[in-house]
C-alpha cells in the first residue's frame, strides 16, 4: 500500500494484462503523414513492408487491414475454398476459424502438445482426400514445431499457412517462422507491435505475393486494370507509420518480454498445481502471453487464482476459456468438424495468462509472483510460507 499526503493508504496501481506504449517517435511519424496529405496506402506502407520482410527473413511482406484479413487473403491466394478441408488448432482465437469459414472451407481440428501448439503427430489421422492445408497457430508467441508440420505437408502435397498473429520475431533454430511457407501476422492493439489494427502476410513465393497485392486492391494490378475479383484489404499510411516505428523496437520489446517471463518463471517454479510455460529446445518464444496451467494436482483452480490476483490489483485472463468450436454459433455449423482433442480441451480449462509486457517494473513482477504464491500456498499449508519471497 502507498501512503497519500492526507495520511490515508492508497491501493497500489493496477497491473494491466496488456499495455500499449506509444512515444514521441510514433507521434512524429503520424504528423509527418498528416502533413504529407497522403493518408491512404502509399510510400509508408511500402517502407513498412520492406522493413517487416527484412526482419522476418522473407522475400515479401504484404500489409493488409487486419490479422483476420491476412488469414483470409492467404487462404484465398492459395485457392482454398468450398470442398476443401483445413486442419488447425482448437485452442485459438475465433479469427482462425472465421477465416477458414469465410473462404468456404471446412475446419478440422488437431490436438495440441504440452506447449499449447499443434501436435504434428496427430495430423495423419485427420487426413482425408479433401485436405488441402494445415494452419498451425503459434500460440502465445511460441512457434509450432514447423519442421515436422512442413514435412507432413510436403509428404501429402498440402499448403502450410501459419497463424503467426501473436508471434512477431519468433524463431526455430535461428530461422524466422515467416520463412516456413506463408505466414500471417496481426498488428492489433495488444500485439507485441501494433498500429491499432493491421495485418501482414509474409512469403518467399513471388506469385503468392503478387496475387495478395492484387487481391487487397480490389483486384487491380494498376488503376482500373482489373485482373481478378478482389477486395479492399489495404493498410493506410497512417497505420504503417506507427507500425514502422514499433517494428524498429521489436527486438528490444521481445527481449524485455523474455526477461520478464524468465523472472516470472523463476518466481513461480515449484508451486504445487501450477505449471509454468516451458520452451522446447531450438524455438524462440516472443512471449505475447505468459501462460500458466492450474493442473488437477493442485488445490486452487484457475478461476480462484484469477480472483485472488484481481484482489491484489493484478489483471489476468484465460486465453482461451473454451475450444474455438465450443460456442453455439459453431456447434451445428456444417463446415465445423468438432474433432476429439482431449489435450486441448483440458488445457482450455486450466490456462491463465499473467502480465508480461515491457511496461512492467521489477516491483510489478515481484508483486505478481508474491500474490500468486500466496494464493497457491494458502491452499497448501503443508508447503509452508518460507518460499513467498522472489
Amino acid at each position: 500500500m502507498i501512503s497519500s499526503t492526507n495520511g490515508t493508504t492508497a491501493p497500489p496501481a493496477r497491473i494491466a494484462l496488456a499495455a500499449v506504449e506509444m512515444g514521441a517517435a510514433e507521434e512524429a511519424a503520424v504528423l509527418a503523414v498528416l502533413r504529407s496529405g497522403r493518408l491512404a496506402s502509399g510510400p509508408r506502407v511500402a517502407e513498412f513492408e520492406e522493413a517487416f520482410a527484412r526482419l522476418h527473413g522473407t522475400a515479401h511482406a504484404i500489409a493488409v487491414s487486419n490479422g483476420t484479413v491476412a488469414l483470409v487473403a492467404a487462404l484465398r491466394t492459395h485457392d482454398i475454398g468450398p470442398g476443401d478441408e483445413v486442419i488447425t488448432s482448437p485452442l485459438t482465437f475465433a479469427a482462425t476459424l472465421n477465416a477458414i469459414l469465410e473462404v468456404g472451407a471446412t475446419a478440422r481440428f488437431c490436438d495440441i502438445t504440452d506447449d499449447f501448439t499443434l501436435d504434428p503427430g496427430q495430423l495423419e489421422r485427420l487426413l482425408t482426400p479433401r485436405t488441402r492445408a494445415v494452419l498451425p497457430v503459434h500460440l502465445y508467441g511460441l512457434p509450432t514445431a514447423m519442421n515436422e508440420v512442413g514435412e507432413f505437408a510436403r509428404r501429402h502435397g498440402l499448403v502450410v499457412i501459419q497463424d503467426a498473429a501473436q508471434a512477431h520475431g519468433s524463431l526455430i533454430a535461428a530461422r524466422p517462422i515467416g520463412s516456413f511457407g506463408t505466414a500471417t501476422y496481426s498488428l492489433y492493439a495488444t500485439k507485441n507491435i501494433t498500429c491499432g489494427e493491421g495485418g501482414v502476410v509474409t512469403t518467399d513465393d513471388e506469385a503468392v505475393a503478387d496475387r495478395i497485392r492484387v487481391l487487397r486492391n480490389q483486384g487491380m494490378r494498376e488503376r482500373y486494370e482489373y485482373v481478378m475479383s478482389g477486395s479492399n484489404y489495404r493498410l493506410t499510411d497512417l497505420q504503417a507509420a506507427i507500425a514502422t516505428v514499433q517494428l524498429a523496437r521489436l527486438p528490444q520489446i521481445n527481449e524485455s518480454r523474455a526477461a520478464n517471463a524468465a523472472r516470472l518463471s523463476a518466481g513461480l517454479a515449484g508451486l504445487p498445481g501450477l505449471a509454468v510455460p516451458v520452451v522446447p529446445a531450438g524455438r524462440v518464444h516472443v512471449w505475447h502471453q505468459y501462460t500458466v496451467r492450474l493442473t488437477a494436482g493442485g488445490r486452487i483452480g484457475r478461476d480462484e487464482l484469477r480472483g485472488r490476483l484481481a484482489a491484489c490489483g493484478i489483471d489476468s485472463r484465460p486465453y482461451y476459456p473454451r475450444l474455438v468450436h465450443d460456442y453455439a454459433c459453431y456447434r451445428e455449423h456444417p463446415r465445423v468438424v468438432r474433432d476429439d482433442t482431449p489435450a486441448a480441451r483440458e488445457a482450455a480449462g486450466q490456462v491463465l495468462s499473467l502480465p508480461v509486457h515491457p511496461a512492467l517494473a521489477a516491483g510489478d513482477i515481484d508483486r505478481i509472483v508474491r500474490c500468486a504464491r500466496e494464493a497457491v500456498l494458502s491452499q497448501n499449508p503443508s508447503r509452508g510460507e518460507d518460499a513467498i519471497t522472489v
